[in-house]
Formats: C-alpha cells, structure tokens, sequence
C-alpha cells in the first residue's frame, strides 16, 4: 500500500510538470531534489507541496494542498491610493494561495491532503511579508477598481493591463499576485529571478499598470516626463555590493521604479519606498560609491545650514496641499519629482524653472494661492512654503532675521516684497526696472572665486541667486546646486554680514572699519553682482563709503528682497528698509527716509540723523552732501 502511494504521487507529480509549458520552479521545489530552495521537505513531488492532483481544498483553488492562512490582514493604504480601504483576500483566491507560505504564519509542507510533511531549512526574511502588508503592493483591491490619471485607462474601461506581451493581467477583473508573478517559472526574468511573469528591466513590469503617458483634463499626472527624465536614462552603474540594496538590475535606467519603490516589505509603506520616507533619495545622492559614477552629494550640503528636514510634528505627505500652511518642512520631493526630473547640463535664463525641478508643483505670484502643476517658474515653487502659507515661523538656525520699520505684516511672506506693485525689489518676480540708473551693477554676475564671470546679468534673477549651496556648480563650485545647504546663514551662496547692535540706535559691533570689499569679506553676496568699488566710490550715494567704514553693512539700510508695504515716511526707493534692531527713532520724529530730498531722520551708530530741513547737521549728514 505504501509503494502504491509513493507511485500514485511520483505519476501525479510529473503529469502536474508536464502540463506546465516552460515549468521551471526554482525555490519552490521543496522536494529533497530542489537543491536551489531554502526549504525542503521529504516528500518527492515537487508539485505536491502546494497542489493535490485529486483531493485538494475545495473552492476555487487549484487543487491546493498547502494549508491556508486563516489571518486578518492589514492591507496598503496611502493618502495617494485611489482604492482606500482594499479588502481581505478572498479565501481561494491567488493571493491568499501566495500567502499560505509567505504571511510566516503556517510553515511550508503543511499539506492539507498528507499532513506534516518534515521539513528543513527556514525561508529567506524577504520572503516572508507577514500579516501587515502595507509595505507591499495592493492586491485584492475594492471593485470596481478605481480610476486614476497615473493608471492605464484600460484598466478600468476594458480590464486590461497594456503590456504587449499579454503576460502582466489582471485576475478576474483584480490585481492579486499572480498578476505579477508565475510560481512555476522562476527566471523568465534572467536578471530578477523573483517569479516575474516577464523581464521587468526598465520598468516595463510597472509599466504595464501605471501610465505615464496618459493625460486627463484637470488632473496632474505625477508620473509624466517619466521616460525622458533622468532616473529612466541615466547609464550609471550600481555597485555589486549594493545590488538588491537598489534594485536587481545593474544599473539605475534599468531598474528604473524599483531604484526607489519596491514591491514587498518597503519600509517606507506609503507609496512603496526603500526608505522610510521621501528622503530616500540621499541614499544615492549622499556622494558614497553605491553607484558610478556618484550622484551629487546632497547629503553633505544638508549637514550644514539647511533647509529642515521633517519630524514627527510636522511630517510630510504626498497628498497633503501644495500651498504648505501649518507644517512647515522640505523634503525632496518637495522642490524635485523624481519621476520628471532631469540633469541640469545648461543653466536656462531666470525666471524659468530648472530640469531639475521639471514636473514639480507651484504656487502663483500673483495671488499667492493658486496652484500651479507644474510650476513653470523658479519662484512658484518656493512660494509653496515662502508665501501666503500659514504658521511660519523665524528659525534662529538660519542666523539673525532683521526686521523692518515698513512691513506688510508677515515678514516671511515675500509676493509682496517681489511683487511689481513693490515701490522696489529684487527682480525674481518681475523684470528690473530701468527708471533708476545702477552705476554698481556688474555686466555679468561673479562666480564663487570673486575672479571669474559667470552669468550675464538679465532682467531677471532667481532665488537660488542668492540662497544657493556655497561650493554650487552653477557659480563655479564643485558641489550641487540649489538652496539644500549652505554654510553661510539663511541658506546663502556667499557671506553676508547684517550689522547688529546691542539696541536700536547703539553702536555696531560684529563690523569694523576698513571693510574687506573682497569675495570673502563680510558683502560678498553683495559683491556677486555689485561692483563694491563702485559703491566705496559714492558712485550712486555720496554716504556710501562712510557709512560702510564706520562698521555698516548693506543690510542696516537695504532690504534683500524688497519693500513688502507702502509708507508715508519711508519713500522705499532702491530697497532702503531701514533693519529696526539697528536703527531708531531720532527723538519723536518717525524714522524717515527720502530719496528725492536724499534725507532721512533717525538715531544710528550713536549718530543723530536729522531731517533735511533741519539746522543741525551731524557729521554722517554732512557726509552725504
């Protein structure tokens, strides 16, 4: 009798093999003879362990001879998921078949037909997924499916996925494993030999479901660009050591979406990511050699002054507004799109926003609340946060913040500081106005080294102008460009001093005479694009020079972005803003500034600054005659 067993499941075994075109297992033979699986038991029939030719559980199950799993299971959600809340598995269902073996619950060779089958061995932790599976792909989604403008359309309209090859499907109208996976054929991938139903190298797995071509009326496609953008091109190899760290595949074009996404166990279970959040990126652009040739070292630029990260208080969300109010933090993914954005070989005139930064969101100058997708300028998407948006705060990390006797309310709102209604500004958010000469500005802006030209001055700048990273390429560094971090206050390329006394009125005393007008000295950022000769000359005011020997910086008369408000005092002409911990009232006249009259009244420096029609003239008055 049991010789007649043995060989009724020995035929059955090989009658099950033979009808499978291409069979292949792999480490799913679990008989002594697959020496390939971490597993194995003492039964002979490789199929035997999860089929029963004649005696299987009933249902919809092939057959099935492996226990299932009779867990609850916590499904994926994302606030970015068009199924929230997808269901249980269906008992009988493919996925629920997958994870008989692999939630770790019943362990392989639990035979619903032969019992206990002895087994040796123990599975690979990355195969086991556990109950909780909101770090791995949805299956078994709500029906009927949910449409999405980052879905292929013939996935709701015709219940089709478009991979030509037919092999990616959905089961019966759903997405369960098998919609990805054939367990009987481990390496039709030859490279990812993980049961892949075709070569998934350069996305074409992914591919198949989400589409980044497809365009809806009113909806953003967060995945357009994608097969131009650098990530799905770039050739730079991965390391062999961070091969599996970062995909299976050798370099990063080929493993496109899983260099940053993976399907089972992410860590980062919103949106599948390899890290535990939307800084994953800095675990290739963190300078180290996991691929080659290097990404920018952006890691470096962060450990300095830089824009912060997010924490538990104020953590982000890929679905949370554009317009950030109330929760103020930078990822990545808030200034870049991974899936659009491109190497930045040629510097585009401002204000147009950089390949870097293609795809990303913005929000308008013109009414600081309208959503632009994607921004088209460099500026809208600072304005996310740098706006009108709510509960910013002054970070003493960023170095001293001046605040200004003419304000329009929230310092750190800048539409108003840049706006064309500004009576003067910085040209970021309008062309620069030719009504005033400037005998100090330069030709082209200087590079980093003070020596070199680099950028011919336009009409316009852009913010990463001035808050840029101190070593950035653009300006003749070596490093990456943009504000990531910079060791200079306030994310600034260049050193800037702001003149500071111990009260309004008093003395200064972190600045000298005798500046050091040089590309190191405490103007520097001015000096990029100011010729300081011209301004130690009194070329465009006859006080310049005193004022500057006397331990004054830029920043004590001149606000960096421009005049948020109108006043009856202060004429607001070339950005004069006066910094009120420096300078105060001068007895019971306001603090008063005209350029037509070329007066102003107030108390600095210990010095009385009296209005021009007075007949008291100080020194400092004098000077600017």
């Amino acid at each position: 009798m049991r010789f007649t067993l043995l060989y009724v499941l020995l035929a059955s075994s090989a009658i099950l093999t033979a009808q499978i075109a291409g069979d292949t297992i792999g480490v799913h033979d679990l008989s002594p003879s697959g020496v390939s699986s971490p597993v194995t038991g003492t039964l002979p029939g490789s199929c035997l362990y999860c089929h029963a030719p004649h005696s299987g559980i009933g249902g919809n199950s092939p057959l099935w001879n492996q226990k299932l799993s009779t867990q609850v299971y916590s499904p994926y959600s994302s606030s970015t998921d068009p199924t929230p809340g997808n269901s249980q598995p269906a008992v009988g269902s493919d996925t629920t078949l997958c994870l008989s073996c692999h939630d770790g619950t019943i362990a392989p060779g639990q035979t619903a037909v032969y019992g206990s089958i002895p087994m040796s061995g123990s599975m690979k932790s990355a195969d086991v997924f556990g109950t909780n599976l909101q770090g791995s792909h949805p299956t078994s989604l709500v029906l009927p499916m949910k449409d999405a403008p980052y879905l292929a359309a013939s996935l709701v309209s015709q219940g089709k996925t478009t991979d030509p090859t037919g092999a990616v499907r959905l089961i019966k109208g759903n997405v369960e494993c098998t919609s990805c996976h054939n367990p009987h054929v481990q390496s039709i991938d030859t490279i990812s030999q993980n049961f892949l139903v075709r070569d998934s190298s350069s996305g074409q797995l992914c591919l198949a479901c989400h589409d980044p071509n497809r365009v809806v009326t009113g909806q953003t496609n967060p995945l357009a660009q994608w097969q131009t953008s650098i990530h799905a091109t770039v050739s730079n190899t991965v390391a062999t050591q961070s091969v599996g760290v970062l995909g299976s595949y050798r370099t990063v074009a080929q493993n496109a979406c899983i260099s940053c996404h993976m399907p089972h166990n992410a860590p980062g279970q919103a949106r599948l990511l390899r890290g535990a959040n939307e800084q994953d990126c800095l675990t290739c652009h963190n300078g180290s050699n996991s691929i080659s040739p290097a990404a920018p070292n952006i890691l470096a630029e962060f450990n300095k002054i830089a824009h912060p990260f997010p924490s538990g208080n104020n953590s982000h969300d890929a679905g949370e507004p554009v317009l950030l109010n109330q929760n103020r933090h930078s990822t990545c993914v808030d200034c870049h799109n991974a899936h659009s954005a491109n190497q930045v070989l040629t510097f585009p005139s401002p204000p147009a926003i950089r390949g870097s930064q293609n795809g990303i969101a913005g929000i308008s100058g013109s009414d600081g609340v309208t959503v632009l997708a994607p921004a088209v300028n460099q500026y809208e998407n600072c304005l996310r946060c740098h706006g009108t948006s709510t509960g910013k705060t002054i970070n003493s990390v960023f170095g001293y913040f001046p605040p200004r006797v003419v304000s329009a309310g929230d310092p750190l709102n800048l539409i108003p500081q840049f706006a064309l209604s500004a009576s003067s500004s910085h040209p970021v958010m309008h062309d620069r106005s030719s009504i005033f000469s400037q005998p100090s500005l330069r030709a082209s802006m200087m590079n980093i080294n003070g020596v070199t030209e680099g950028r011919t001055m336009g009409a316009r700048i852009l913010c990463t102008d001035c808050h840029n990273s101190d070593d950035n390429r653009e300006f003749g560094g070596l490093g990456p460009s943009g504000p990531h971090g910079s060791s200079f206050p306030h994310i600034l390329e260049r050193r800037y001093e702001m003149s500071q006394a111990p009260a309004p009125g008093g003395t200064i005393l972190n600045l000298f005479p005798n500046p050091d007008l040089s590309s190191a000295g405490p103007y520097a950022l001015c000096e990029k694009c100011h010729d300081l000769n011209q301004i130690v000359a009194n070329t465009s005011f006859s006080g310049h020079a005193r004022h500057i020997n006397d331990g004054f910086s830029c920043s004590v008369c001149h606000t960096a972005h421009g005049m948020g408000a109108r006043s009856t005092t202060i004429t607001g002409e070339r950005m004069v803003n006066f910094d009120a911990k420096v300078v105060a009232a001068n007895g019971t006249a306001p603090i008063s500034y005209n350029r037509s009259a070329n007066s102003c009244t107030l108390m600095c420096h210990g010095s009385q600054h009296p209005a021009a029609a007075s007949s008291t003239k100080t020194k400092a008055t004098k000077a600017r005659k």
